[in-house]
């Protein structure tokens, strides 16, 4: 698992199932422990069908069931998480298209992916299975229609004259959504918390401060060159790797 998406993928697939009594993630690792009652045929051949590459390395009779921690502090925290991604898909995706800049639009987007996984993450507990399936299944199509969008606008821009996006913008916002990804990574980290979805979440984080990094740069590269490419190559890296969360989500829902 090296993202919350998988892990919400796991536990919705297991979560129909009465025998399973707890899950214990590790997320650096890609382990998972299941704490069941009956036989692990079903329950491996469910985590099979998720196409995970999943392998199952060993069963434990009578072990001991872990207390479950204290989740309270974590879930403040994965709020404040949440709020700033969310914020700063706004921000973003105003300003974008304010300084003409594909580039902080498709990093807005990227934002709002990681939103819908903290959001499903926060929203999910307790609530009926087929409900969250209907969320992610939303979640994930709305989604992937605005990457597509981002994909087609990049290549009108490509093949049409446009204008050069203002550079001074997509500096000054791609450092605020830095500066707001660091505060997010501290957060997460300051928990010092080895839960599954708090490692997973500061892996998020941590690939969303590359990406607001390739924004600062192709910012720069547009002043240098006088020119919109850098922008539209950023924009379309980044449209790629919100299509690929996307169809992370859709997998939630299977």
């Amino acid at each position: 698992m090296d993202c919350p998406s998988e892990e919400q993928m796991i536990r919705m697939k297991l979560e129909p199932y009465s025998e399973v009594k707890q899950l214990s993630f590790d997320i650096p690792h890609r382990k998972l422990e299941v704490y069941h009652t009956k036989k692990v045929d079903k329950i491996h051949q469910a985590i099979s069908e998720l196409k995970l590459n999943d392998r199952l390395e060993n069963t434990e009779d009578e072990a001991e069931l872990p207390l479950a921690p204290d989740d309270s502090k974590q879930r403040k925290i994965l709020w404040w998480v949440l709020g700033i991604n969310f914020g700063f898909f706004v921000v973003e995706m105003t300003t974008g298209w304010i300084s003409n800049s594909m580039g902080l639009i498709a990093d807005s987007l990227d934002m709002l992916a990681d939103s819908i996984v903290y959001a499903l993450s926060l929203f999910a507990v307790g609530g009926a299975v087929s409900r969250k399936k209907k969320v992610a299944k939303f979640s994930g199509y709305f989604q992937m229609g605005l990457a597509l969008l981002g994909f087609s606008e990049v290549l009108r821009r490509f093949f049409s004259e446009s204008e050069t996006p203002l550079f001074q913008w997509m500096i000054f916002i791609a450092i605020l959504a830095l500066i707001g990804n660091l505060v997010s990574l501290w957060l997460i980290n300051k928990a010092k918390s080895e839960e599954a979805h708090m490692q997973a979440s500061a892996i998020f984080t941590s690939n969303d401060i590359i990406v607001n990094g390739g924004v600062i740069l192709a910012g720069v590269l547009v002043y240098f060159l006088d020119s919109k490419w850098p922008d539209l190559a950023i924009g379309g890296i980044v449209f790629a790797f919100v299509m690929r969360g996307a169809v992370r989500i859709l997998k939630l829902t299977k």
